[in-house]
């Protein structure tokens, strides 16, 4: 997150708030599938907290760098299309294998790339850069995008495309404005993003509404 420890701490408790009243009303729905989905603010947030402690510690190579890089990296790179899939209408599932191959492929190399090399956090003016030292990242990135953005973009659900489209925009601005610290503003734009969840989340969780006709009760 841009500017500060205190940033992250409010902006990480405001959106872990939605994230707790998301998951309420997505697990007094009809629809247990929306759940992994429904908590992603929960998990955002809670990364934004995970950086305020990283702010705290002057970056380096802590507990708290590398919780937060496990949370950027692979457990998100697999949440995202896992999530999307299970909230996804069925004629769309089998597209979403696409980015729920490359989520796999992304999270088991940087599984791998978290358990042999070092991370580290270096606080640079108002935003936090991360280095691991990933080999391919190009490759790495492009599999990243494709599970997370591409899941969204290719759900079939109105409200998860507009979502994906607005994350997508923010990746660009991210890459376009701090090429070396994207990671963690797009992390942070894109849990401040993950707000809207909760008005797709309302809108699913209500009845649907009978329609008025010769056949119904209210006739």
């Amino acid at each position: 997150m841009c500017w500060s420890a205190t940033a992250d701490l409010v902006a990480g408790a405001g959106i872990a708030a939605v994230g707790v009243a998301c998951v309420t009303r997505a697990a007094r729905g009809a629809r247990p599938g929306d759940l992994p989905l429904a908590a992603l603010p929960l998990l955002l947030g809670a990364h934004q907290i995970i950086e305020a402690l990283v702010w705290r510690g002057d970056g380096g190579t802590g507990p708290a760098t590398v919780a937060w890089a496990v949370i950027a990296m692979p457990l998100l790179a697999l949440w995202m299309p896992v999530a999307v899939l299970c909230a996804a209408p069925t004629r769309a599932r089998r597209r979403l294998l696409i980015p729920l191959a490359a989520g796999i492929a992304t999270a088991a190399a940087l599984s791998y790339s978290l358990a042999t090399r070092t991370v580290t956090a270096e606080i640079r003016g108002h935003t936090v850069g991360y280095s691991l030292g990933l080999p391919q990242p190009e490759l790495i990135v492009a599999g990243y995008f494709v599970a997370t953005i591409g899941s969204l973009l290719l759900s079939g659900d109105r409200g998860l495309v507009r979502f994906g489209v607005l994350v997508a925009v923010g990746a660009a601005v991210c890459v376009a404005l701090w090429q070396r610290e994207y990671i963690s503003t797009w992390c942070a734009f894109a849990a401040v993003c993950s707000v809207v969840l909760y008005f797709w989340v309302r809108r699913r969780s209500r009845p649907a509404r009978r329609r008025s006709g010769p056949g119904s009760p209210g006739a």
